[in-house]
Parts: structure tokens; C-alpha cells; sequence
């Protein structure tokens, strides 16, 4: 994008105070107008299950079509209160992580009234399985995959890397996971204060939903983001979690961003507004850093 309009609309954005008055998919629907596809290649709508909710979309890196050498993958599961959202608006997620060169995967999954948790962790692990099982054909190094996850894709993000129930009914196991990336997750959000969540998380499951309960430090290195003026999951979630992660001996990195609030911390990762606060510089060393590791 052009530096000049960039920043006219950053500043419009922080004018206005509109990424605090958005809903999410108005908010990303906007920054998707603006966004740059001379940089990727995308592939749209690949099946990884039989339900038509189950479907994917991939974003390379230009240079992972030109290259021999396979790049980072981050699988990226969008927020929505798990009953709304769809993969199409996150374009300019994909975008700002081919920008730094990996590989992005973005599966849409089935949301409430169809299904109740643990159903979303099924289709979590189904698209994990595709993504390891499919991912070189498009660059990608299925020795290198990484979860992300914003506000209640952050829980998939996380449960599907913590419990390894869902991923071993599919056959995979969990430590291929390299890393998990958190942007105001809900992490240990019990007791539920709203009554639709009573029905999305029925009470015999409940306990299992929440990824603090399968903390044993085990879990691969997990980086955990959030802003203090998030009214909708509070920080309480990621602080809990770092915390019981750092208790068992775990890996976990935790960056607060003042004055961000819930839609904020994900739409910093669009370009006009990654001027404010560096979230995509964080996720980006934290992911370089966990690929360096593994090459030592």
C-alpha cells in the first residue's frame, strides 16, 4: 500500500475509534480492501473434511512457488464466539504472515447452532492432519507448523496443541506442533457469564474446553498476546496461562499491550495499522526463533 494512504487511514481508524467500535468482520472486511496480493498465491477452498464448513484456504509466499526450500507454516483459526466468521475475511492475516515469509493455512470450521463443543476440536485436529499431510505440495514444512489463533480461535489454537485427544483420533501426534501463537485468547474463562456459552459448552464438557486444564509442561513453546483494555476476554486468560505453564516448566512468552483492546490486537496485524503496536514484529521473532532452535 501506498506509505501516504497508509497512514491517512491509520489515522482515520485511531480518529474515529474504530476498531473499538467495529464489530470484528466489518472491521477486517475494510482492511481487506486495502490489501496487497502481488506478494502470495492463494489456494481457495480445499476440502480436509466431508462437511461443507470443512474447507481451507493456503497463502504462500511468492518466493515459496520460485524456491526449493520449504517455509514456516502458521495455521490460523479466526474468532467469531465459535458461532460466526468465515476464512474470506482474514485475507489480511494472510497477507502480513506471507509478508515474513511462511506458508499461512486459514480453515473455516463448523460453528453453533450446528455443532457444541467438542465437535470444533474435531474439525481443529482435521485440519492440523491435512496441514502435516499436505502442506510441502505448497511450500510449506510440515516440520515447522505453528497454531494461531485469534480471541476463540486462539482456544482451538491452543486445546488442539495441549490435549492431544483430538489429534490422536486422527493419527498425529501433538509435539509436531512447534509452537502456538495466542492473540486475546480465552484461555481459563470458567465460569461462563454469558447464557448462549452454556449451551455452546455443555456442563459434562465444560472443564475440558478451557487449555489451562492440560497444562503439563509438555506443551510446545507458546506466545501469548494480549491488550489491557480487553472487555471481551480479559487478561486474566493469558496471565493465568503463563503462569501455569511457567509452574509445570513449560515454555511461554507473554507481551501486554496497553490501551488495545480486543479487535485491536488482531487488526495491528494489518499493514495501514501496523505503525501502532508491533504485534506482527512479536509473532514473527517468536516464530523465527522456534525455526533457529530446531536447526541447532
Amino acid at each position: 500500500m501506498n506509505p501516504t494512504l497508509a497512514r491517512r487511514l491509520r489515522q482515520l481508524l485511531l480518529a474515529t475509534g474504530i476498531t473499538a467500535l467495529l464489530s470484528a468482520c466489518s472491521a477486517t472486511r475494510l482492511l481487506n480492501i486495502f490489501v496487497s496480493e502481488s506478494g502470495f498465491k492463494v489456494t481457495n477452498d480445499i476440502a480436509y473434511g466431508k462437511s461443507a464448513r470443512e474447507r481451507l484456504d493456503v497463502y504462500r509466499p511468492v518466493e515459496a512457488t520460485s524456491t526449493t526450500a520449504f517455509k514456516p507454516v502458521v495455521v490460523f483459526f479466526y474468532g467469531g464466539a465459535w458461532d460466526s466468521g468465515d476464512k474470506g475475511g482474514y485475507l489480511f492475516v494472510a497477507e502480513a504472515l506471507t509478508s515474513r515469509g511462511y506458508v499461512v493455512v486459514v480453515p473455516n470450521y463448523r460453528l453453533y447452532p450446528e455443532i457444541t463443543f467438542p465437535a470444533y476440536m474435531d474439525d481443529a485436529a482435521l485440519a492440523m492432519k491435512w496441514t502435516f499431510d499436505n502442506i510441502a505440495q505448497h511450500g510449506g514444512d510440515p516440520n515447522n507448523v505453528f497454531t494461531m489463533g485469534h480471541s476463540a480461535g486462539a482456544q482451538l489454537a491452543a486445546l488442539v496443541a495441549f490435549d492431544a485427544t483430538y489429534l490422536n483420533k486422527v493419527g498425529v501426534d501433538k509435539s509436531r506442533i512447534c509452537g502456538v501463537i495466542s492473540l486475546a485468547g480465552p484461555m481459563d474463562f470458567l465460569p461462563l457469564t454469558e447464557a448462549k456459552m452454556e449451551f455452546i459448552f455443555p456442563l459434562p464438557v465444560r472443564a475440558a474446553s478451557q487449555p489451562i486444564n492440560y497444562i503439563t509442561g509438555n506443551e510446545p513453546p507458546t506466545l501469548l498476546l494480549h491488550g489491557t483494555t480487553d472487555t471481551r476476554v480479559g487478561i486474566h486468560n493469558s496471565r493465568n496461562l503463563a503462569t501455569r505453564i511457567a509452574e509445570r516448566g513449560g515454555t511461554a512468552e507473554v507481551t501486554f499491550y496497553p490501551e488495545m483492546g480486543h479487535i485491536g490486537i488482531l487488526l495491528a496485524l494489518a499493514a495501514p495499522l501496523r505503525g501502532g503496536k508491533p504485534v506482527l514484529d512479536r509473532v514473527a521473532k517468536f516464530i523465527d526463533a522456534q525455526v533457529a532452535a530446531k536447526r541447532r
